[in-house]
């Protein structure tokens, strides 16, 4: 197939293009030029930003494209505009943020999903990001065809995540001694490997594939202690031990997840993080174990510099660690 990938430098994007190639597909992605300008050098790369210049995608045709940056509905109608029929099949990536508040734990894609009370808004905030997504889908529908494929994960982990959420927890589990594990353990948890989401979105349109689908691992039940446990057992020193803090406590101290990436502290949606993923594994999804992806992430994470302030700092969290053992 020949593939056009709109942002193909960063994460997911970049491992779509990898995955396409190890599969004898031809790429062309569209990007800035801002970052990977010496990736995939055998690649044809398109310069150009989607909200101010598409005239790189004047001419060309292509057998899919695959758009995993598309935050406004806005922004689907005028790549719409731009390739008409020539963009072939399109798939979009979502989020499971589209959907309203899950009634119960194992909700599919066929869920009632969040209306934004102004659908103009251009301003992506933890009230609108969903909204939003649930826009662009159904400006892909309308425009691309009831072909179109909607894509939505969880937290897309594994290296190269340069949000640093995952990562951040898999190096300080990697640094050892008396972590704060914050609560409630026994909140839902869900991840995506971003290589095997990859791989599986270039065999959804290899096989021609549509619909909404979730990119998620495990099924539910799984918690977020199973995943800090997996982590200890992946890349942990001898000794190392979690400390669980009550959410109630860490709240009060004003913390959130800036400070504690991927904590659901607070968050009343935590049944987001259950959706079932049966669609997607009966079209091939299938996640390497959660220990395998934190060893990959901590050697990306040893070889990158994490951005000044990322998570807790460390004094800050022993001084917590030990008020909290006072407080009992």
């Amino acid at each position: 197939m020949r593939i056009l990938m709109i942002g193909g430098t960063r994460f997911i994007g970049k491992h779509v293009v990898a995955s396409a190639l190890d599969s004898g597909h031809d790429v062309t992605i569209f990007h800035r030029g801002r970052t990977g300008a010496d990736l995939f050098p055998d690649v044809e790369h398109l310069i150009g930003d989607r909200d101010e210049d598409l005239g790189a995608l004047a001419s060309g045709s292509w057998d899919a494209t695959v758009d995993t940056c598309a935050y406004y509905p806005r922004q689907v109608h005028e790549l719409a505009d731009v390739l008409g029929a020539r963009g072939g099949h399109y798939l979009v990536v979502s989020s499971v943020s589209a959907y309203a508040r899950p009634e119960a734990a194992g909700f599919t894609e066929d869920s009632p999903l969040i209306e934004l009370a102004d659908p103009t808004v251009e301003e992506v905030t933890n009230d609108t990001y969903g909204g939003l997504k649930v826009l662009c889908e159904r400006a892909a529908a309308d425009r691309f065809g009831e072909d179109t494929v909607v894509v939505r994960p969880t937290y897309v982990v594994g290296p190269d995540d340069y949000t640093w959420r995952f990562p951040w927890w898999v190096a300080r589990i990697a640094r050892g001694g008396d972590v704060l594990a914050p609560g409630p353990a026994d909140n839902p948890s869900q991840v995506i490997d971003v290589r095997d989401m990859a791989s599986w979105m270039v065999g959804l349109l290899e096989r021609g594939e549509s619909g909404a689908f979730h990119a998620v691992s495990p099924a539910p039940p799984f918690s977020w202690q199973d995943q800090l446990d997996a982590t200890v057992r992946a890349v942990a020193p001898p000794r190392t031990t979690l400390t669980w803090v009550d959410e109630q406590f860490l709240l009060d101290e004003k913390l959130d997840d800036s400070a504690l990436p991927l904590w659901s502290g607070g968050d009343p949606d935590v049944l987001m993080m259950t959706a079932d993923p049966a669609a997607a594994l009966a079209t091939g999804l299938a996640a390497r174990p959660l220990e395998d992806t934190v060893r990959d992430t901590l050697a990306w994470a040893e070889a990158t510099p994490m951005p000044a302030g990322t998570g807790i700092d460390p004094d800050r969290e022993a001084d917590l660690l030990r008020r909290w053992r006072e407080s009992r």
